[in-house]
Parts: structure tokens; sequence; C-alpha cells
């Protein structure tokens, strides 16, 4: 399981990445679940990664785009995907625009991940309609991240459906939402391909800066937990 670590800025990003992040993902998160960032600031935060020849995967979101605005939903994500980001991330409302907003991104010819977003529960055949649409990876997430976190909104035996669903399809599945260190055992029961992480690396909330204690921590305790994982089989 990697460790996903969401950052505003350069700075943050070369400190994720000394600090043990697998994955990094360009995110607003003063700007709501899947804030964008401005396309200059993915472009230059993307070169930096690149120098500093991490070799991370590095993906990035589009903004808060409601389903019923399609051309806005495929202006960012052209705007986001020709930053050079390895994956672009679209938020998915539980909305009838939904099945539409999906089978226009998989024609989009970018390698989106679609996030659903579980705050009004998981509309399972939406899941099924982007796994059969072959993207790339697929995650969930939470939209209001002061009413607790991703387990608080779903359910396990949900979770668990969501990502055999997601594996199956032999798509990457990942798991955010306002997950912390006390969250690791339940993610570690769940193994997603990666979980993303900001308020649990930040000094106070999400929207403050990234803690290289509390990152350097998380990543300890995330790789303890899948050693044991390993010893334990």
């Amino acid at each position: 399981m990697k460790m996903l670590v969401s950052v505003r800025s350069v700075e943050e990003a070369l400190l994720a990445a000394d600090g043990g992040a697998d994955f990094i993902d360009l995110k607003e998160p003063g700007a709501g679940a899947l804030g964008g960032l401005p396309v200059n600031t993915i472009r230059e935060i993307v070169v930096a990664l690149r120098r500093h020849r991490s070799g991370l995967l590095v993906s990035a979101t589009i903004g808060d785009v409601p389903m019923h605005e399609a051309q806005r939903i495929a202006a960012r994500v052209d705007a986001v995907g020709g930053c050079g980001v390895d994956y672009v991330k679209v938020g998915i409302e539980r909305d009838s625009h939904a099945p539409a907003v999906l089978d226009a991104l998989a024609a989009s010819g970018w390698p989106i991940v679609p996030v659903f977003i579980a705050d009004r529960g998981l509309d399972m055949a939406h899941v099924a309609h982007a796994c059969a649409l072959r993207f790339p990876g697929v995650m969930a997430d939470t939209f209001d991240k002061r009413a607790g976190s991703l387990f608080d909104v779903l359910p396990m035996q949900v979770l668990r459906e969501f990502v055999d669903a997601v594996r199956g399809e032999g798509a990457m599945v990942g798991l955010a939402g306002a997950l912390r260190a006390t969250h690791a055992p339940l993610l570690q029961e769940l193994a997603p391909d990666f979980a993303g992480f900001r308020t649990a690396v930040c000094v106070g909330d999400r929207s403050t800066a990234l803690d290289p204690q509390r990152l350097r921590a998380l990543g300890v305790l995330m790789r303890g937990r899948a050693a044991e994982a390993v010893v334990d089989s």
C-alpha cells in the first residue's frame, strides 16, 4: 500500500518526496475537497519533482467542478493533463450526469483517475461503469472533511466491495478522506493500492503547512504495518 500525500507548492512537494511519500498529489486544500491549483503552479511542481529525480508518480486534481458542467470539466482536464502529470484526478459525484462524465473522461486521451465522492454513499453501478471503461485507477474520497473520515461516512463492508470491484477489473484502487494515523489498521485490512493523506501530515488542519515529523512518522507506521502483514501471512 503506497502513501499518497497531497501538496500545494514546490516546497511541500519536495518535502513530501524526501519525507517518504510514494505518490505526490497536487491540490489546493483551501479550495475544497479536490481544490485545483493554478496550471502554472502544477507545471512548476512537476518540473521540480522531475529535476529531483525521485521517480515518484504525480497526480493533480482539476478542482471541484459540478457534474453538469461537462465543458468545464473537459477544459480543466486538458489544462491539467498538459502539465505533464502522470494522472489527472476528477471528482465524481453521486449524480445522474456521472455516467456521461465518465464516458467523456475515458475518451479524453488523458490518464484519468475518477474519484468517487462518498459523502452521500457510493453508487456501485457508477463504480462498475468506471471500472468497465478501464481507467488506470479509481478512488473513493470525501467532500466535507469536517464531517469525519471516509470510515465515518462508509461502513467497512461497502469499502471492501469498492476495493474488490476496482481491483477485480485490474485498476489501481485508492482511498482518501480525512485519513489519520489511527486508521492504519483499517487501511491495512482493506489493502488498497494507495491511501491518500493531508490532514494527518499537517501541523493543524488540512489547510496548514506540512509537518516533516508527522510525515516521516506516518511513513514508518504505514511501512511497519505492511511489514507485519508480510510476516503474518
